[in-house]
């Protein structure tokens, strides 16, 4: 039951949660509580899939009739028979290969990126020119200016990190709402929000097609501008940030960077003008990132545990 318990759990939070949270309304107003649940989330759901193997492998160690557990396939086959040991093997397998897939995506996801990054920062430094934007002692450190008519911000995150702009964004915006701009593409490389939307990239890698949600992505991609949107509101207000934020809309971006713009510009805009955020909400998903983790844990774990305990001193 276990076994069965911990597959339940592994396909509930892999397909249906994140499909009924993607749509919800309310983590916009608590975005960084929302990040920590969609993260709660995630590493429940491949805690359980390696939890539904590894309790499906202890009951491949039987009591034999002797009392102790059965230890050769032909023993095991012996006391459960072809069908359930077969069924046993399958699902001890699939669960290792989404170890196996969830640790090569990890390594394909971060390779790719970072010489996607280093790439681009190469052009951007021998095309675009540096440039001190601001009165902080450090304000144009990692700023590129790039010769573009049209608007655009993005980051490059990474330890050599940039944020581009383009000489359109210089001459067309207001001095409040350049501040609003790079504010808003600091936060994400103060925060490492690349990170986070890695590991995301390679948990829905790392699951079949066919049971995994890709709303996870899109939404945890929306709940990161909303953070940085907040670091930029704090800096300069809402007004100048949604200018900024409609005239860097339609900007191209890189692959592997970070953009100011983008499809969600108009959904955030609205933001701006809407409610704040909630403590109340935050601290519900805070509660409920607590519970994915502890609650599924303690309620299937335990009896497993007892069971395994019962076996191995049989």
């Amino acid at each position: 039951m276990s076994a069965l318990a911990f597959t339940f759990v592994a396909l509930l939070l892999v397909g249906p949660v994140p499909a009924l949270l993607a749509r919800a309304v309310w983590p916009m107003r608590a975005p960084r509580a929302s990040i920590v649940l969609w993260q709660s989330i995630a590493l429940a759901a491949v805690l359980s899939a390696f939890s539904a193997g590894i309790a499906i492998a202890s009951r491949l160690f039987v009591p034999g009739p002797d009392g102790r557990p059965t230890a050769t396939i032909t023993s095991e086959i012996e006391v459960l028979g072809w069908p359930l040991w077969i069924a046993y093997v399958l699902v001890f397998a699939l669960t290792m290969l989404v170890g196996a897939r969830l640790v090569v995506a990890v390594v394909e996801v971060a390779i790719a990126t970072r010489r996607r990054r280093a790439h681009h920062r190469m052009v951007v430094d021998l095309v675009g020119k540096s440039q001190k934007w601001g009165h902080h002692p450090r304000a144009g450190d990692g700023l590129r200016v790039l010769d573009v008519a049209e608007p655009l911000a993005y980051c490059l995150p990474g330890v050599r990190s940039r944020v581009v702009v383009s000489e359109g964004t210089l001459t067309t915006l207001a001095d409040k709402e350049i501040a609003a701009i790079l504010s808003h593409e600091r936060a994400h490389l103060r925060a490492r929000h690349d990170l986070v939307l890695e590991m995301f990239t390679a948990v829905h890698a790392a699951f079949p097609r066919f049971v995994r949600s890709a709303s996870a992505l899109d939404a945890v991609r929306l709940l990161i501008e909303l953070l940085a949107d907040d670091a930029a509101l704090r800096a300069t207000g809402p007004a100048p940030l949604a200018r900024a934020l409609v005239a860097c809309a339609a900007g191209r971006t890189p692959a592997g960077a970070m953009a100011a713009g983008g499809p969600s510009t108009v959904l955030r805009v609205r933001r701006l003008g809407g409610r704040g955020n909630s403590i109340v909400l935050a601290m519900t998903a805070y509660l409920a990132a607590a519970a994915v983790l502890v609650v599924p844990t303690v309620a299937l774990a335990v009896p497993w545990l007892t069971e395994l305990h019962r076996l191995f001193i049989a």
